[in-house]
Formats: C-alpha cells, sequence, structure tokens
C-alpha cells in the first residue's frame, strides 16, 4: 500500500543543504518502498539555507549578488546575494554573509558582522519595502555592532574614534551615536531568529554560543564584558530600551538580534515563517509520516529550531514525526523513530566524511521500520 512521506528537514550545518538532505533522505526511502509518495520541503530557521528555502518556495524571487567586507581578519571578501521576492520583500541571510563556515579557522574575538550590514543596506538601497533577515550559524560575538556599523551607527572609545570591528573590540566602546542609522523600510524589519536567548548572562550569546565559535574560558569572560559595555551605552541613548538585552532572542548570532532590535527591528520565528513560505502545512494533509531533521539535535533544539516547529505542525495536523540528525544527544522519544548519522557510521568522524551517503541509509533506515 502506497504511503504518503514528507521530507522537511534544515541544512546539516557545514555537511549538506537542506535541499541535499531531504533528496538523500528520500533517495534511501525510495530504495525499501519505492511505490511511495514522496514529497520534499527542505526547512530552515534563519540560519543556514534559509535564503534557498525561500528562492525555492516563493515563485518569481531573484537573487541579487553583492561582494560584502570579509568576516574576519585575514579573510578574503564575500560574494554572495541577497534574495528579492515579488512584493518588495529582501531576505538577507547572515550565515552567507559572515557565517561561521566563512571564518576558518576561527576567530571568535574578532569576526563581525560588518558583511552583513552590508548586505541588507545593499537591500535597501535598492528599494526594499520590507527585510526579512535570518539570523544563525554566525561567526562573531559583536551584538550586532559591525552590522549597525555598515547601517550608519558610530561605536566610539573615550577619545570618540570608532572602536575595532568584532566582539573585542566592544570592550573600548564609550558612547555609541546612532542618528546616523538607516530609515527602516515601509514594511518594518522582522528578525528570522532560530533561538531565544537574551544577550547575557549564563543563557546568554557568549556563554553558551562562543565556545562553539571557538571561545575559550577567557574569551567568553571578555566576550560576555564587551557585549554588556556594548549594551549600556545603547541604552544611554535608546530611552526605554532597558530591557532589549534581555529580550528572547537578542542573544542569537552572538547578539546581532539586541542590534537589530536597537535599530528597530521586530523578533519573528524562524522556522515558522519558513514553514509557511514553503507550504508545508498543506504537504502535510493526508501524509502518513513527516521527516524531519538537523546536524546536531540537543538542549538548543527545542527553542525554535526547525525540527521542532515541523513537528508541531504535523502533530497539529495528527501525523507521525520521525527524526534525523548527525548526533543526537537530547531526548527524542517524543518522536515516532529516529536516526543517529553517527550511530549509523560508527562515528561522527564517519558521519561528516560522507554526510549524503548516511543520510540514504537514515532513509533506508527509516523505511524499513515503516515495511
Amino acid at each position: 500500500m502506497s504511503t504518503r512521506i514528507v521530507f522537511a528537514p534544515d541544512s546539516f550545518k557545514g555537511t549538506v543543504d537542506a535541499a541535499d538532505a531531504a533528496a538523500a533522505l528520500a533517495r534511501g526511502w525510495r530504495r525499501e518502498r519505492p511505490g511511495d509518495e514522496l514529497v520534499l520541503r527542505p526547512m530552515a530557521d534563519g540560519g543556514e539555507g534559509t535564503l534557498d528555502a525561500f528562492a525555492a518556495a516563493v515563485p518569481g524571487a531573484e537573487r541579487m549578488p553583492i561582494t560584502v567586507a570579509p568576516p574576519a581578519p585575514g579573510t578574503l571578501p564575500v560574494d554572495t546575494s541577497w534574495l528579492r521576492l515579488p512584493d518588495g520583500t529582501a531576505v538577507v541571510e547572515l550565515a552567507a554573509t559572515c557565517g561561521i563556515v566563512l571564518v576558518q579557522p576561527q576567530q571568535p574575538l574578532d569576526a563581525h558582522t560588518r558583511g552583513f550590514g552590508e548586505a541588507i543596506a545593499a537591500a535597501l538601497d535598492a528599494g526594499a519595502t520590507r527585510l526579512l533577515l535570518g539570523l544563525g550559524g554566525s561567526a562573531s560575538t559583536d551584538g550586532g555592532s559591525g552590522a549597525l556599523g555598515a547601517l550608519g551607527a558610530r561605536i566610539l572609545d573615550g577619545d570618540g574614534r570608532p572602536v575595532p570591528l568584532g566582539g573585542r573590540g566592544l570592550a573600548a566602546a564609550a558612547s555609541v551615536d546612532l542618528s546616523g542609522l538607516r530609515a527602516l523600510p515601509p514594511g518594518g524589519v522582522l528578525i528570522l531568529g532560530d533561538v531565544t536567548n537574551p544577550l547575557l548572562g549564563p543563557s546568554g550569546a557568549a556563554a553558551v554560543f562562543g565556545p562553539q565559535k571557538g571561545a575559550d574560558a577567557s574569551d567568553v569572560a571578555s566576550l560576555e564584558a564587551g557585549l554588556a559595555r556594548f549594551a549600556g551605552v545603547v541604552a544611554d541613548v535608546v530611552r526605554g530600551d532597558e530591557a532589549l538585552a534581555d529580550a528572547p532572542g537578542s542573544g542569537a548570532a552572538g547578539g546581532t538580534g539586541f542590534g537589530l532590535l536597537a535599530w528597530g527591528a521586530s523578533m519573528g520565528a524562524g522556522a515558522r515563517l519558513v514553514a509557511e513560505a514553503v507550504g508545508l502545512a498543506d504537504a502535510l494533509a493526508g501524509a502518513d509520516l513527516v521527516i524531519t531533521g538537523e546536524g546536531r539535535f540537543d538542549g538548543q533544539s527545542e527553542a525554535g529550531k526547525a525540527p521542532t516547529e515541523v513537528a508541531a505542525l504535523a502533530r497539529a495536523a495528527g501525523v507521525p514525526v520521525a527524526l534525523v540528525a548527525g548526533a543526537i544527544t537530547a531526548d527524542a522519544s517524543a518522536f515516532t523513530a529516529s536516526a543517529s548519522l553517527s550511530e549509523l557510521a560508527g562515528s561522527g568522524a564517519a558521519a561528516m566524511a560522507e554526510p549524503v551517503h548516511w543520510l540514504e541509509e537514515a532513509g533506508s533506515a527509516l523505511a524499513r521500520g515503516r515495511a
């Protein structure tokens, strides 16, 4: 009996994008059950692959090439693009302008978001009437100061000179001049975030995400102090923003959420908006199973990540959900079935060496479980 299977994974960051991951899972499934109806709906949550998801889902979307600033000292300018939608909305993805995959080896203290701001400015220059800004996969912890600088802000030291780019430079921040900031577009600016962390503290940008970007304990302390200093000088000029550093998502992308909130942007749920764009709810109608996944399923996966949104929509539609991840370190018992690429391959290194192969094997394994 033929069944309808929906494949809606996020990207497996740094190894396989969402579209290729969905295709690999589907190939593996088809080996075991060639008669089933397979529907591919690659997902994203504001991080890597967000631009691709909108480009694939919105007819008439147009990629607009641009070259932006190097994301860290010693790196090259980045040839990238932003996406223009037919209604005048522009989608700009941080990961594609200054993401962690663009800074190797990692530079946790000096990587910055200047290129992201340059891409946003280019979209505004081209007449964008609304901005959707994907946050996630960042290399930096600069509070969005680099992006704000590209949009016209001036972050100054005690002598009135611009502070250096990156989290390290925030230690010298003594004042901020936001009078030159670009105006928001008529339709506003919506942040597509994948986390709800605040800017500061034990669950903040430096403490939680700094180590993932190569920061050791000393670096984390320095980054935390710099972000706190930056938040303080911003509070001196943006009245009523004392709660910005505590706002859910202000810690996203190394605190870029905070910088964008200070500009006047609003926080949105990245995975939910992408799900709407790709028509996931319609694809789930009449489905027998949806398979979602990401590179690592851990404690952060419940905080706005794509698999969580897919699972919520599927359960609302009464459709069972299976999970595939490179590694599964959190409780996955809420899923009907799960497959870890690391376990299938024998190790994380083996899975990362041939991710497409092991995604196919995961698809096959889940299909056999349905036989």
